[in-house]
């Protein structure tokens, strides 16, 4: 008996290794000198000073603690604030719902950040609400920051990611398991506790897990708004920076101390996706029904009430862009001198953005799409690596693989700090997932007898993946390939250690002008962010002909 070759060298095992070899270099090297430079040191050799360091002061575990009980705050609540909009969404008729998935949407792809500056314009020390309610109340009120400030955004920005996903596995529920339901006589509270919460379960802890890892991964938030309460990615950025001339092992201590935190949320999240969701197939989708009298009233000011303090950030934003402004404080009177400033001052940075990020997408579309179909078409035991590696950078927080990219590329032969290409490396790596994941689930829906039929027609595996396979992905690599492209532009956590004066992009142009105090000009790179994100995400609607993403 003929045993399956384990290797066979032929097109797409050529692909294998070519891709394989793109990750060994950009991504498990980088990771490897962060690994390698937290136990060994020149002078010393081979030594675990930095963890002994690091754990024996007080200073640096209670850093720990505050990012578990920020993001375990945030991840409860989020999950219980998206997951009531997205039931009310789903079994109230809401007025405008078209819209208002719309602006959850956008408050998704849009950087934590950038809400965290506009409640610095509205609650900071100085802001419009911060001096009308000292006034009102005559009291001193110290503004949106610490523990509760970062709590109150993080869950603003995060909860939305909740919504998406609940209300996808709303729309899969069979709507005869509820009025089976009722007609036993489980009705409101008792229903909803015991038919539906039961199903929905496996995806809100899913989804809340992937909440408290983009929680704990934060970079702008907690470095805007924190002030002394430390969380682990600012002491990451504050340590290497500070560190770097006199200890580097330091940083990448504790950098392989958050990675290996990641690595287990990690893995139960997929645990939980892989072996607790529930199978659903709605033969009949639950329609959400119009609903009168005080219940009505009460429902539509939940939901719009939820959306405007969700759309504030972004409305305070435009708004205070287009004021007169002197630093920190906005004058009387309205002005384009923020966008004069912003186009004369800083236009490298939006050019950038641009351009690194359409050649950013351009690899990632070409690995993405190889990708995807080696781990569904060709899959073995060098594939089902490779989809793990591709996924790994997902969870891993920007302000590690920063790092690492500076680790790796910082002397010769591999000299890229500095460079453009390095900033584009963090953007490819680290943003591929999205395209990968769209695609692969488009080609799972195409049959494969139809390749088959291609090649027995005399066509070469690789004229029919060509001319056959990458057509009818078409949809899905475009759709992959502008969700990537909408959270490129948006990245901070990476690029903000890897820039210099020439390389810096959009969202480094923000942060640095928010803690200059340029708010004015902040305010208007925000705004050509946001205008930006939602013209990609009508051309996605177009192009996808859907209402809704998926992440």
């Amino acid at each position: 008996m003929n045993k399956k070759k384990f290797f066979k060298l032929d097109f797409w095992m050529i692909i294998t290794i070519i891709v394989f070899l793109f990750f060994l270099l950009l991504f498990l090297y980088p990771m490897y000198k962060v690994f390698i430079n937290s136990i060994y040191v020149e002078e010393e050799g081979f030594t675990i000073h930095a963890f002994k360091e690091f754990f024996s002061k007080k200073y640096y575990t209670s850093t720990i603690i505050n990012s578990l009980k920020v993001t375990t705050v945030v991840t409860i609540l989020t999950a219980i604030l998206g997951t009531a909009l997205a039931y009310l969404m789903h079994t109230v008729r809401i007025k405008g719902k078209g819209f208002i998935e719309i602006i959850i949407i956008i408050s998704v792809l849009s950087p934590p950040f950038i809400g965290a500056y506009s409640w610095i314009l509205l609650l900071g020390r100085n802001g419009t609400v911060t001096n009308i309610i000292n006034k009102l109340f005559n009291i001193e009120y110290g503004g949106i920051y610490g523990f509760t400030g970062l709590v109150i955004v993080l869950t603003l920005s995060l909860f939305p990611l909740i919504y998406l996903f609940v209300s996808g596995a709303l729309k899969s529920m069979d709507n005869s398991l509820i009025e089976a339901a009722e007609s036993l006589g489980s009705v409101g509270i008792h229903k909803t506790a015991k038919i539906i919460i039961p199903l929905i379960l496996p995806t809100i802890l899913s989804a809340s897990l992937l909440v408290f890892m983009r929680a704990l991964a934060d970079f702008g938030t907690p470095m805007l708004i924190g002030e002394g309460y430390r969380t682990m990615p600012v002491l990451i950025y504050t340590s290497f920076i500070s560190e770097m001339g006199n200890d580097p092992a330091f940083a990448a201590a504790i950098s392989v101390i958050i990675v290996v935190i990641t690595t287990v949320i990690f893995l139960v999240q997929k645990y939980v996706s892989n072996r607790k969701t529930i199978e659903m197939s709605a033969s009949q989708q639950i329609e959400p029904k119009k609903v009168s009298g005080i219940k009505g009233i009460l429902a539509h000011v939940f939901t719009y009430g939820v959306i405007l303090v969700i759309a504030l950030p972004q409305l305070v934003v435009i708004y205070t862009s287009f004021l007169k402004t002197q630093g920190r404080i906005f004058t009387e009177g309205y002005s384009f001198d923020s966008y004069i400033s912003a186009f004369t001052k800083m236009g490298n940075a939006i050019t950038n953005t641009y351009v690194f990020s359409f050649i950013a997408i351009l690899i990632v579309v070409i690995i993405g799409v190889l990708v995807a179909y080696l781990t569904v078409r060709k899959s073995n035991f060098f594939t089902e690596t490779l989809d793990t590696l591709q996924m790994i950078p997902y969870i891993i927080p920007g302000s590690v693989f920063g790092i690492a990219l500076i680790y790796a590329f910082s002397s010769r032969p591999f000299l890229l700090s500095g460079t453009a290409f390095i900033i584009i490396i963090a953007f490819v790596i680290r943003r591929l997932p999205f395209t990968v994941r769209s695609s692969a689930a488009i080609l799972h829906q195409i049959n494969p007898n139809v390749e088959e039929a291609s090649q027995s027609l005399g066509a070469s595996p690789f004229k029919t993946y060509r001319k056959i396979t990458l057509p009818i992905m078409g949809p899905g690599i475009i759709s992959g390939a502008l969700m990537s492209w909408m959270t490129i532009i948006s990245e901070l956590s990476a690029s903000i250690l890897l820039y210099v004066g020439s390389t810096r992009t959009l969202t480094i142009a923000i942060y640095t002008e928010v803690i200059r105090g340029n708010f004015g000009v902040a305010a208007a790179l925000s705004t050509i962010l946001t205008v930006t994100t939602v013209v990609m995400l009508l051309i996605f609607f177009k192009l996808t002909g859907k209402r809704e993403i998926q992440l």
